[in-house]
């Protein structure tokens, strides 16, 4: 089972956006092609509202609320959160679902991090998706990425959602849990348009090795492998997914 969460905003009390929900279809569409034979189920996520609003963390609130649905309704399958901007946030934020094995956070939005407290570990969240904590005065928490597979997929040229944010936070959660990594697409904006194909690509073949018994292609296997900087800020190839696996 895949969840795709659609981008937000950082501030709003209006209802969800149909325009953020179309951008994310292209990611949704890929990854339901490359797992229909092995009966791979792609489900959107259509949240309350588009704003993540401090505190509140809505969309995470929203995307563990999906999760638990998942459970309800198919009962101990293995899901994937799959993000988009805010909805990348959602993703890791909620990563601490009992049901989630594995986040695919493209272009994450995150906040601009402060001095970690004395103390601080970064946050631990509450409740069981982890989607509590993380407020004005702290660090995004990555504890609930423990025991998960994550890759982060960021154009080196983002203006909205910073790309040196995602990369400080991968290189927290990398303490605590060795599988992750992270790609920069370089030249590439926000939206990831620029190297399309590539983009797609890489999100179907982490979201399928992290899903069913099949080997991730060897840049992801060397991204998840090697110790940071270096998976952490692995190049996107020009031209990837035209030989993924053996």
């Amino acid at each position: 089972m895949v969840l795709v969460l659609p981008d937000g905003a950082p501030e709003s009390n209006r209802g969800r956006s149909p325009w953020a929900h179309l951008t994310a279809l292209p990611l949704g569409r890929a990854l339901a092609r490359a797992g229909r034979a092995e009966g791979l189920l792609v489900l959107p996520v259509h949240y309350s509202g588009r704003g993540w609003n401090g505190t509140r963390a809505q969309l995470a609130v929203d995307t563990a609320w999906a999760a638990d649905e998942v459970v309800r309704r198919y009962g101990d399958v293995p899901v994937c959160l799959a993000g988009l901007g805010l909805g990348g946030r959602a993703a890791l934020r909620a990563a601490g679902h009992s049901a989630v094995s594995s986040v695919l956070a493209m272009a994450p939005w995150l906040p601009a991090e402060t001095e970690r407290p004395a103390g601080g570990d970064g946050g631990t969240g509450t409740g069981d998706g982890g989607v509590g904590g993380g407020g004005g005065d702290a660090p995004e928490p990555v504890k609930q990425l423990v025991g998960r597979q994550v890759m982060i997929v960021h154009g080196t040229n983002d203006e909205r959602c910073c790309p040196d944010r995602s990369y400080r936070l991968a290189e927290r959660a990398k303490k605590t849990n060795r599988d992750i990594c992270r790609f920069e697409v370089h030249t590439d904006g926000h939206a990831l348009r620029q190297h399309h194909a590539e983009v797609m690509a890489l999100a179907v073949d982490f979201v399928i090795g992290s899903l069913f018994p099949q080997p991730f292609s060897r840049p992801v296997a060397d991204a998840l492998a090697a110790p940071p900087p270096l998976g952490l800020r692995m190049p996107l190839a020009a031209g990837f997914g035209k030989s993924l696996r053996p």
